[in-house]
């Protein structure tokens, strides 16, 4: 079955939106939303009800709801002003307002895109093999705990399928909160697409034992150790982001014949507290006001670390943001964590890095500045450097780098 509205096109068999016969790249749950919104075109749906249809009862913030009926507004060309498709109705929830048409009685039935559309060649779009089209990304994940070295208990997940692929743990995850939230959720069902993605919650924070005593980087090396090991992973890429960088690296020297691509993304070799006395005042200012502000109702503090990390994000994503770290970790654990990382020094395991290597860095990257990145890159015997447009830490919905980091990734891996 395909539903025609305007210019667009619901693809039911293949699980596409297309727009004049061309596929429209759109996360599954953005796809299913729609496609719920579009066949409920008759009435309001109330929020209650697409958390039940979509997320099926799992726990689901109202923010993760709205970056998806805004990303769902996008595809199509809409926004949040006009709401020319996609209507908010107060305290009642959202309609879908457009034009539509439904074509084909049967899920599997194949209509002619000359039916709907003028664009392109005739049966252009139906020659589009299954190999062209990403699977649809997993609706649920797997969580799993594990032990490391000292005895912690570290919680990870796996999502997807295909070969693997290990995310090593960075600034205060949770493993639960960042699958659904707006500044991490688009990312990982990218990255699990076409992969087993592997990822785990560094230890004090999120699902991992929150009060643990030694956090340095060799425990967390040890921990990626640990997961690596209880996934059941014997040769993997392996990607790191942020202090993840840096982790990795150490990870990657240590068990050369583990890795068989290194991926980096904003990250560096020096902490903080070791490029110069005016950041490493700053670091420890801002470790203060962590312990001080962290876990405080007004979210005034926590709102800055989510300026920095996503200048550019939405009033939502900063919210979202703001309201994860206070639930992932105390105000201690947090400051803690971030000292540590400000003494990272990896810069004398570069040059043993000898698996194949690309680094990515935002060029305006307000949290860790691209600089950084170009050294971690320099050190690296054959490393690729790639700057991505864009302010964020990491790549948010929308970002004008985020399609860079999708495919230059991908590519990289295939190589």
């Amino acid at each position: 079955m395909q539903i025609v509205f305007g210019e667009y096109e619901l693809d039911l068999p293949c699980k596409e939106l297309r727009r004049a016969g061309k596929a429209v790249h759109v996360e599954p749950q953005v796809f299913d939303l729609l496609l719920y919104l579009v066949r409920h075109r008759d009435r309001i749906v109330s929020k209650d009800e697409l958390f039940e249809a979509i997320w099926h009862g799992r726990i689901v913030s109202e923010a993760a709801l709205s970056s998806r009926i805004n990303a769902a507004r996008k595809a199509v060309g809409d926004d949040g002003d006009r709401q020319d498709l996609i209507r908010t109705i107060h305290r009642r929830g959202f309609r879908f307002v457009g034009e539509a048409q439904d074509f084909g009685g049967a899920e599997g039935s194949i209509r002619r895109p000359a039916e709907t559309h003028s664009g392109g060649a005739p049966g252009e779009a139906a020659r589009a093999t299954a190999s062209d089209r990403l699977d649809p990304a997993p609706a649920h994940q797997e969580i799993r705990f594990c032990t490391a070295a000292d005895g912690t208990r570290i919680a990870y997940a796996m999502a997807g399928r295909g070969p693997p692929l290990l995310k090593a743990a960075n600034w205060l995850n949770h493993l639960e909160y960042d699958w659904e939230s707006p500044f991490w959720g688009h990312l990982l069902r990218r990255l699990a697409y076409a992969h087993t993605l592997v990822r785990y919650d560094a230890r004090g924070t999120g699902l991992s034992d929150a009060e643990v005593g030694e956090l340095s980087l060799e425990a967390w090396v040890r921990d990626l150790e640990a997961v690596a090991d209880a996934a059941g992973l014997e040769r993997f890429p392996l990607l790191g982001i942020s202090q993840g960088c840096a982790i990795s690296v150490a990870y990657a020297v240590r068990h050369p014949d583990r890795v068989s691509h290194l991926v980096l993304n904003g990250g560096f070799a020096l902490g903080a507290y070791r490029r110069g006395a005016v950041e490493a005042e700053r670091r420890r200012a801002m470790a203060s006001l962590i312990r001080t502000g962290w876990g405080q109702p007004n979210p005034a503090f926590r709102q800055l670390f989510a300026t920095l990390f996503m200048p550019e994000g939405t009033k939502e994503q900063h919210d979202a943001f703001s309201a994860l770290q206070r639930s992932t970790a105390s105000p201690e654990m947090a400051a803690r964590y971030f000292d540590a990382v400000g003494h990272f020094d990896v810069t004398r395991l570069l040059s043993r890095v000898s698996a194949p290597t690309l680094v990515m860095h935002a060029v305006d990257d307000a949290m860790n500045p691209i600089e950084n990145g170009r050294r971690l890159a320099a050190g690296i015997p054959g490393a690729r450097f790639v700057a991505l447009p864009g302010a964020n830490h990491l790549p948010l919905e929308g970002d004008p780098g985020l399609e860079r980091f999708s495919a230059e990734i991908e590519t990289f891996l295939r190589a």
